[in-house]
């Protein structure tokens, strides 16, 4: 889920900037300490802008830098347990499919994608549902559910996300809007049925 909140921090002006745009130089400086950095609140900040200065920089001693407090929005992704998502299938392996959602890829694993046995065509990055024909390959955007989280707080690109697709409404999105068509023909099926029994049981009175 994305957000945009607003957040004040301190960045680290080195001497050498300190001549030039305050400006352009706190706004590509916090760009680069804090865009792609794992939050208190386990969220990921992925964009921050509208960058100020707050009050006065401060000089620490013996090192020449200035550290100046500024104010900014920022765009999060926040990340919660059993939370839907979707995404595209990055990546096949023989364990599974990387599906990369907003900044983070999760593990699909073979045992989560469909209920049928998958067989692996690896070398054409592809799953293969052996009984329903169904492929799952690199490219295709799906609809899947949190089940784990193990956030790297260091590089939270390398975080370890778990998903599941074998639930209702959750899948490729061509087979929710296959398995939607087919729910609403069979509705539409039993719903002639019906009628044509109730017309012949009013016909024979």
């Amino acid at each position: 889920m994305y957000m945009i909140t607003e957040a004040q921090k301190i960045v680290r002006i080195p001497p050498s900037k300190l001549g030039e745009d305050i400006s352009d130089v706190i706004g590509a400086l916090s760009s680069e300490t804090f865009e792609g950095k794992l939050e208190e609140d386990k969220s990921i900040a992925v964009l921050v802008g509208d960058v100020v200065p707050e009050g006065p920089g401060r000089i620490v001693h013996g090192d020449g830098a200035v550290y100046q407090t500024v104010k900014f929005k920022q765009l999060v992704f926040a990340l919660r347990d059993n939370e839907v998502v979707e995404g595209t299938v990055v990546e096949v392996f023989n364990f599974g499919a990387f599906i990369r959602f907003g900044p983070l890829d999760g593990l699909l694993h073979v045992s989560q994608i469909m209920d049928d046995h998958v067989d692996i065509d690896e070398g054409n990055q592809r799953l293969i549902g052996k009984e329903s024909g169904r492929t799952l390959a690199v490219g295709d955007k799906v609809r899947a559910r949190v089940v784990s989280i193990d956030l790297n707080e260091k590089t939270p690109q390398d975080s370890k996300i778990g998903l599941t697709m074998r639930q209702p409404g959750l899948g490729k999105l061509e087979w929710i809007e296959q398995d939607a068509n087919k729910h609403k023909g069979d509705s539409e099926e039993d719903a002639e049925k019906s009628a044509s029994k109730k017309g012949k049981k009013g016909g024979d009175e």
